[in-house]
This record gives C-alpha cells, structure tokens and sequence, in this order.
C-alpha cells in the first residue's frame, strides 16, 4: 500500500532553502583594475604606433576599449543576481533579483508541481496556471539534482 502524505501533514515538514547566484570570478573592484591595466596596455600602444606615423590605430584603439568598458558593465550590472527557492511549511517561495529587479513568487506547496524537461535543461515550479523556470544558474547536471531535491521536499520526505 502506497503511503500518502496529507497537505496538513506538510506544514510540518521541515524549511528548505537554496540559493543560487551567477558564476563571477572577478569582484567589482578586480574587473575595474582589470579594465584599467588593458586600458593603460592598448592606449600607451597606440599612442606609441600613433607617434610613429600610424595614427589609424587610435581610433580603433578607442573603439576596442569602448566594447570593453561595454562588457565589463553589463557584466558589473548583473553580478549581484540570484535567485532563491525556500519550502517553508505549505508555501514555496521563489525570489529573483536581476538587474536590480526584484520578483517574488509564493505559491501553495500542496498545488505546486515540479516540471522537468526530459534533457534536463529547463526545470519550472507550476501551480495555478502559473510557471516559473528555475534554476537558471545552474548547468544541466545540477538542475537534474535540484530537481530530485525539490521533488523530495516538496512531497515532503
């Protein structure tokens, strides 16, 4: 006979909480010095070919550096990221900041399913005509043992 877990049993169960942020290998202050040694490198190069007659090479100079400092702020602007699953009682909680934009999603643990792609590549919470992917941080390894987690936890074992 098959054991079934009640909804009021699951207010019970014990919190779970995960966070997830995006890989940053350099800080905010390493990607500025980062940012400022090639500048000072690919300038005082140019000026230097620039002295020698070659003064084409500044501008392209200036435009490679304009694609850098680019670059380096979408990557300074989304740093902070993360995204946030907690299963407290019967509420599942998904909280997400990209870009500076909070969103918050709270929905019933008893109603909330768990959908997973077959490859392991887009993982969602859905409950109530709403779906919300999670997950995004992750490769497709981890989403696959996220996935067995939340499953678990949302059934309550």
């Amino acid at each position: 006979m098959a054991a079934v877990t009640e909804c009021s049993e699951l207010t019970h169960a014990a919190e779970f909480s995960l966070l997830a942020r995006r890989n940053n290998s350099l800080s905010s202050a390493g990607r500025h010095l980062v940012f400022a040694t090639l500048f000072a490198v690919s300038m005082g190069i140019a000026v230097a070919f620039a002295a020698l007659g070659a003064w084409l090479i500044l501008p392209f100079a200036g435009l490679e550096m304009g694609v850098l400092f680019l670059a380096f702020r979408y990557v300074d602007r989304r740093a902070a990221d993360y995204e946030r699953i907690a299963i407290d009682g019967d509420r599942v909680r998904i909280e997400r900041l990209e870009v500076g934009r909070m969103a918050r999603h709270e929905f019933n643990r008893c109603w909330t399913r768990l959908v997973v792609a077959r490859d392991g590549g887009r993982l969602a919470l859905r409950s109530h005509g709403r779906e919300i992917e999670i997950g995004r941080y992750r490769d497709d390894a981890q989403r696959r043992a996220l996935a067995r987690e939340l499953g678990r936890r949302l059934r309550g074992d």
